[in-house]
């Protein structure tokens, strides 16, 4: 763990990691072997990260891939044509979206972070991250999806919208990591992410997320599409 950083940063952040596997669970079917099997990754990265692997950022190839290849290709595979038939029978789309209110807490935790010189201001809501506005806007368009204010076509967008924003501060903290390919943040590198709880943002969360949103997109769409056909 990071020292001296101040106990509410870290317990802010469990919760929030703790927060978005319960609302990946429930909105979508309370998978028992997928939640599982996050839990156990989550767990085994977490004690990596706790005993100081990931600290080691000058190793060749990077200790780091050991997070984001095998996540890489977990969403991968998570969007397979066999995976999108269960996605379509169990994704409850408006617990679904009702998750990206997580992306709140994760900035308050990374402006925390930034105050305390382990991620570079470009991660931040002042600098490059403008994925607070999906935290934001989350429960109040979940609540007006439920009451059928807005369309699914209208969902999408967001959802598009905020794909990109979670894509987008995803490349720049990785180009920001110390990592052989840096290219930004040389003054105040992306360090939090190599350690205990953090590094579950790139190996939990960020996945979670994406998945969630791509997924989303693609259930959204067959449904508009179905509902179509079945009008003609």
């Amino acid at each position: 763990m990071i020292e001296n950083l101040p106990n509410w940063i870290d317990l802010t952040f469990i919760v929030t990691c703790i927060s978005t596997i319960i609302l990946f669970h429930f909105s979508n079917g309370k998978p028992k072997k997928l939640t599982l099997l996050i839990i156990v990754w989550s767990t085994m990265q977490s004690i990596l990260a706790y005993i100081g692997f990931y600290q080691i950022t000058d190793s060749i190839p990077p200790r780091f891939g050991l997070v984001l290849i095998p996540t890489t290709f977990l969403i991968i595979y998570g969007l397979l044509s066999k995976q999108q038939k269960w996605i379509f029978e169990k994704r409850e789309t408006k617990i679904s979206t009702f998750l990206h209110s997580i992306r709140l807490p994760v900035e308050i935790v990374l402006f925390g972070l930034y105050t305390h010189k382990m991620i570079p201001g470009l991660m931040t809501f002042e600098g490059r991250n403008y994925d607070i506005f999906m935290g934001i806007t989350a429960p109040l368009i979940g609540l007006l999806f439920m009451k059928k204010i807005i369309s699914k076509k209208a969902l999408i967008a967001w959802n598009v919208i905020g794909l990109i924003l979670v894509l987008f501060i995803l490349f720049n903290g990785i180009l920001s990591a110390e990592l052989p390919f840096q290219q930004f943040g040389f003054e105040q590198p992306n360090r939090g992410i190599n350690y205990f709880p953090f590094v579950l943002l790139p190996a939990t969360i960020v996945p979670i997320v994406i998945w969630t949103h791509i997924s989303d997109i693609i259930k959204l769409r067959k449904e508009i599409k179905t509902t179509t056909q079945q009008d003609v």
